[in-house]
């Protein structure tokens, strides 16, 4: 009893404020750890990171949280391919928010153990003795060494600094990134999907937070996209990079325009599809919603009305309830001339988003669209068709 008593405090004796910087230390290498090594250069393949780092993180996670690396690509790539569907594993789309924030560690597990989502979605993850015989076998164990580690160094303190480094993921991964970054935030890009930004400094959760930002451009390493957005995720393989353990692989395509280019060819094409997000971003801007502001100053609609009826026409249709639909379609109604801009961004988007055709007939598709822009009578529609011919490729 007396050397329990003179050990409760463990091996190492720190301040309040001591445990409390260590904690957070360990939450920052735990958040780290995920977005870089699992996210980024596991799910996604935009970065590489060397060897050392992964097999870090790899043991970092496993002993401190549970995970393993297959478990964790395998859900998350899911995510992707089936989102906002009944298949996806945590969209509040379809489960609610409430469900997603509060139990999405067990949406997490319930799909982490289906073998055919393993088998599909865990290709290219490690499959080495470390992985087979330890990590995914014995996935208890690491906790089990982590909780005897943090009693040995910290004591009876050791208790809460589990309990924080335990619930961490759950609720700041699981709950909120999963729940919130899909329900309430700002969008850069209208993507498919319901992803948000939450905030646009991404620091508490390694830049995670920019959750629009990833969707729209999922194999990027970077996930901040305006000038003022902070990804830390970004700062760290920035470091890492510069000391020889990362090697960036793909960041998002910024738009290139080239003013002496007038004729759409196949390099126009492709430049247009490969920034498709930037296209239908500009489009809003420089299209739908000058349209939307005056048809709307005709009729003199209220700023709540206003507000209402932009997000209509903005998100995406497969994204709205059957009653927003029924809205949207009484405000194009009254407004041809807002209808005929929504079509063309339809039409628009079908150049990516329809079945595979020919290179040919995509470049004949664009200048069809380009030409009758240009005779639709609205001039920032007009605008917009001609700059689209100056889009271009990156050089390499």
């Amino acid at each position: 009893m007396q050397f329990l008593y003179d050990h409760m405090y463990g091996l190492i004796d720190l301040s309040f404020w001591g445990y409390v910087l260590v904690s957070l230390v360990m939450l920052q290498v735990t958040v780290t750890g995920v977005t870089l090594y699992f996210h980024r250069d596991q799910a996604h393949r935009g970065v590489d990171l060397h060897p050392v780092l992964r097999h870090f993180f790899r043991f970092w996670l496993w002993m401190g949280t549970g995970m393993t690396t297959r478990e964790w690509v395998a859900v998350h790539r899911k995510h992707h391919a089936k989102c906002e569907t009944e298949e996806d594993p945590h969209s509040p789309v379809i489960f609610g928010l409430k469900k997603v924030l509060l139990e999405g560690a067990e949406l997490y597990k319930a799909e982490s153990t289906n073998p055919e989502t393993l088998q599909k979605y865990a290709r290219g993850c490690p499959d080495d003795w470390l992985e087979n015989q330890l990590y995914y076998r014995h996935s208890y164990l690491g906790i089990t060494i982590f909780v005897i580690a943090m009693l040995l160094m910290f004591g009876v303190a050791g208790v809460i600094m589990v309990a924080v480094q335990m619930s961490s993921m759950p609720l700041l991964a699981a709950g909120i990134i999963n729940g919130v970054g899909h329900h309430t935030g700002y969008r850069n890009f209208e993507t498919e999907d319901a992803a948000t930004n939450i905030v646009p400094w991404g620091i508490f959760l390694g830049g995670e937070e920019l959750h629009n930002n990833h969707h729209a451009f999922p194999s990027s390493a970077k996930f901040s996209m305006r000038s003022w957005e902070f990804d830390i995720g970004w700062m760290w393989l920035t470091l890492f990079s510069w000391a020889g353990l990362a090697r960036v692989k793909k960041v998002a395509p910024k738009p290139v325009f080239e003013d002496e280019r007038e004729q759409i060819d196949l390099e126009t094409v492709r430049a247009v599809i490969v920034n498709r997000m930037h296209v239908l971003r500009d489009y809003t801007r420089s299209v739908t919603l000058p349209v939307f502001r005056n048809e709307l100053s005709r009729e003199g609609m209220r700023a709540g009305i206003t507000r209402r009826a932009r997000r209509l026409l903005v998100r995406r249709p497969q994204l709205l309830d059957d009653a927003s639909r029924q809205r949207l379609r009484a405000l194009l109604q009254r407004n041809p001339r807002l209808a005929t801009v929504v079509e063309f961004r339809e039409r628009l988007q079908a150049l990516w988003e329809g079945a595979h055709v020919s290179n040919d007939r995509l470049i004949t598709q664009l200048k069809e669209w380009c030409a009758q822009a240009e005779a639709s009578g609205i001039k920032v529609l007009q605008d917009y068709a001609r700059a689209l011919r100056h889009y271009s490729l990156a050089s390499t």
